[in-house]
């Protein structure tokens, strides 16, 4: 007969992989990939380096369920933007803020995703969600360009153009994770119309880039 794990078992095992997961983004957070060793992200856990290596038997692996999960909750975000109400040009322009407003208040976890040297597994990881990314621009875009706000064009192309310009663009900022004040406001300004302008959305009335038009609430980033 085969052994069959009790559910208080499961979800102990759940408990444990969650903890992990939380602590190793807690870690990335303060210092980027370099500051979750196996000892480190163990010892916030609570748990043996022997009990980590059970759930997640190499740091790549723990890395790219680390990144997967912030990325779900980006997504959920995103989501909730394009979804909402207002132009799908403004719908556009508030998600790409969104993204790199909060890729600006995290460096260290906003480069750790975007760029920061790693394995081969992390980097693929690291294009698998940036496609998801690219999904939900393609819906604002598909539905920008039935109403006549953006020109007919390839979505694929247009969305992973938008994704790779704004992750691009931060790649710099959250590398040396340097505090700018005023600059972070323009230079989230920059990208984001860079952004519109490259699919051919009106100019912003505002001039800044800012999403007028009211929206669903969104949920806050997770944090460690």
């Amino acid at each position: 007969m085969a052994y069959k794990r009790s559910a208080l078992m499961q979800e102990r095992l759940a408990d444990n992989r969650e903890r992990i997961v939380r602590a190793a983004r807690k870690l990335i957070g303060a210092g980027g990939l370099r500051e979750a060793s196996i000892n480190a992200v163990a010892a916030q856990a609570g748990l043996s380096t022997g009990a980590l290596y059970r759930y997640f038997p190499s740091k790549a692996e723990l890395f790219v369920e680390v990144l997967n999960d912030a990325v779900r909750n980006e997504v959920a975000i995103l989501d909730a933007i394009v979804d909402g109400e207002g132009s799908a040009a403004q719908r556009l322009r508030a998600a790409v803020r969104s993204f790199a407003e909060r890729a600006l208040e995290g460096p260290h976890l906003a480069y750790a995703f975007i760029a920061e040297p790693a394995d081969a597994e992390v980097d693929a990881a690291r294009i698998l969600c940036r496609q998801q990314f690219g999904n939900v621009f393609k819906r604002v875009l598909r539905e920008g360009i039935a109403r006549g706000e953006f020109p007919a064009q390839a979505l694929d192309v247009s969305a992973a153009c938008i994704v790779g310009a704004y992750t691009e663009a931060l790649v710099r900022p959250t590398a040396t994770q340097t505090r700018r004040g005023a600059g972070d406001a323009r230079l989230v300004a920059e990208i984001v119309e860079f952004c519109a302008r490259a699919v051919g959305a009106p100019l912003d009335a505002g001039g800044s880039g800012k999403h007028h038009a009211k929206t669903q609430r969104t949920p806050k980033r997770k944090t460690a």
